[in-house]
Formats: structure tokens, C-alpha cells, sequence
């Protein structure tokens, strides 16, 4: 079993072109022992975003504060505190702060092996 706070957690950039003002601390992973899932913590600034992007592993996330927006294709939807997203297999993407405080969400992602 593991245990520990979230802000013990060192933080780090995302290494793919198109983040801008985004952080993540892998909070879950396989160094912790988790043998299929990692949960991940983002911290989008405000005017940040994720990479526009697609990759072969399903997405899980779960907002817990901010104001932003998930674009897919040619939409996009609103999310907030509550919002959960899936994002398929695939399918691009990308998360966008449109507020003016950091948005923060829980992504749980597939450990490939």
C-alpha cells in the first residue's frame, strides 16, 4: 500500500509540442507498484492548454476546479468542478483553460506494456 499527499509530489512540464502553462505530478504510477493504471494531476494556467493531440490509450478525467474547455474534432464543451470526460482510444484532443484560475484535473491513463 502507498500512501502520501498529493503535493508530495514533484511536479513536471509535459514534453510534447503545443503545452503551454501546464504542469502534472504523476501522483499513481508503476513506481508506486500500480500494475494498470496511472493517475495523473494537471494544473493548466489560466490561457494554457494541452497539446492538440492523439494517442492509442483511453483517458479518464475528473475536473476538480477551474473553468475550461475539451475540444475534439471541430467541438468543444464547456467543463468545470464535477465534470468527468472520457476521451477514446484515438480520438485527439485537448484541454484548455478558459478561466482566470488554474483549471485541475485527475487523468487516469492505461500503463502500456
Amino acid at each position: 500500500m502507498v500512501v502520501k499527499h498529493w503535493k508530495e509530489v514533484g511536479e513536471m512540464k509535459p514534453s510534447e509540442p503545443g503545452a503551454g502553462g501546464v504542469k502534472l505530478r504523476v501522483l499513481i504510477g508503476e513506481e508506486e507498484g500500480a500494475p494498470n493504471f496511472i493517475m495523473r494531476y494537471f494544473t493548466v494556467e489560466p490561457g494554457g492548454q494541452t497539446p492538440y493531440h492523439t494517442h492509442p490509450w483511453e483517458h479518464e478525467v475528473f475536473v476538480l476546479s477551474g473553468k475550461g474547455e475539451v475540444r475534439q474534432g471541430g467541438g468543444r464543451w464547456s467543463i468545470g468542478p464535477g465534470s468527468v470526460v472520457y476521451v477514446a482510444p484515438g480520438e485527439e484532443h485537448q484541454f484548455l483553460n478558459v478561466g482566470d484560475e488554474p483549471l485541475e484535473f485527475l487523468c487516469m491513463i492505461p500503463i502500456s506494456k
